[in-house]
């Protein structure tokens, strides 16, 4: 099966770690297949893992038409070489007319390196795909500081590759499809394999993933130290939500990285968002503008925050938060 069948089909990398499926993937299928939808092509993933075949069906029931699988001891954990490898080998052997592959901390590792593989170009942190007449994927990113959304096309190399962010885009829900699972072996060597895991320790998370928290409480620069921030903690805290920020708390050291929102760093879309001291720079607010109720506090009356609020509070956070927490959690104990 060569250029003929399938060079215009959408692929998604479909990441999965011990057996279970990133959200990601099942993200990037609903995009795919309203895009192939449109263009008239197939929707293909690609599967790598060991006693991974369930996780097929899975792709399928959410919109794949074709799963290319590697399934195999080798891949049990995820390994760099071998991954980028085997996802090479398997678009060289098919070409397929663009491959999606979730922003995470795999994704960024392997996208660019398949797609130097493949001489080809790669859009970073999409927030959003669309296909334009001739059907060559228009890849839609914040730019220059965030105050645009530039369009990047791909017109000459295949396939066009993007990498997007999780949240960016709604799976579609599971439905029984038919479709089609092939399966593939890896051409590797144990020379090609790179290293090897011995032992994999997981860091134990304590709160609700931002990117699932139904309230989001979130700091930027202006609330202005490591002590102040405690406030911020402590209000996500009384209200049963997570800990946000901008980049500058985590560079800071105030936030970790995985509470980052914004372009480079999470989408979040929960009923309540609160923003505290965030001035509002696209590159933030690209990650929070689907929040069902935004609530920011600023000292200043000229925050470009405030254009994406629905509730804006010109203040010192200090005198309000303290006192929001406490009234929480007042109303709380009387519950």
């Amino acid at each position: 099966m060569s250029h003929h069948e399938s060079h215009k089909d959408i692929w998604v990398f479909a990441e999965q770690r011990n057996g279970v499926l990133h959200d990601v993937a099942l993200e990037l299928l609903g995009k795919a297949r309203e895009l192939a939808d449109r263009a008239g092509v197939a929707v293909g993933a690609v599967l790598l893992g060991h006693e991974v075949g369930l996780l097929a069906h899975t792709l399928i029931r959410h919109g794949a038409d074709k799963v290319y699988l590697i399934d195999e001891p080798r891949l049990a954990s995820y390994r760099l070489i071998p991954y980028a490898l085997a996802v090479t080998q398997t678009v060289r052997q098919y070409d397929p007319g663009a491959v999606l592959i979730g922003a995470t901390a795999m994704g960024v590792e392997l996208a660019p390196r398949i797609a130097a593989k493949l001489e080809t170009g790669l859009s970073a942190h999409c927030v959003d795909l669309r296909l334009d007449k001739e059907g060559l994927l228009l890849q839609l990113v914040p730019g220059w500081g965030g105050g645009v959304i530039a369009t990047i096309a791909c017109p000459d190399h295949r396939p066009q590759m993007a990498t997007v962010m999780p949240g960016a885009m709604r799976p579609l829900r599971a439905m029984e499809r038919q479709g089609q699972i092939i399966e593939l072996s890896l051409d590797l060597s144990e020379r090609q394999l790179g290293p090897e895991v011995i032992r994999f320790r997981k860091e134990e998370v304590e709160e609700v993933p931002i990117e699932k928290a139904e309230v989001v409480v979130a700091g930027g620069w202006g609330v202005g130290s490591k002590e102040n921030w405690a406030m911020i903690r402590d209000l996500a805290e009384a209200l049963s939500g997570s800990v946000g920020a901008t980049r500058p708390p985590v560079d800071e050291g105030w936030a970790r990285e995985g509470q980052m929102i914004g372009q480079s760093g999470k989408t979040v879309r929960p009923t309540l968002y609160i923003g505290i001291g965030i001035s509002g720079v696209m590159h933030h607010v690209v990650g929070m503008d689907q929040s069902k109720l935004v609530i920011t506090i600023n000292n200043d009356p000229k925050a470009e925050i405030f254009d994406v609020s629905d509730v804006i509070v010109v203040e010192d956070f200090k005198k309000i938060v303290p006192r929001l927490i406490q009234e929480i959690r007042t109303r709380r104990r009387r519950d």
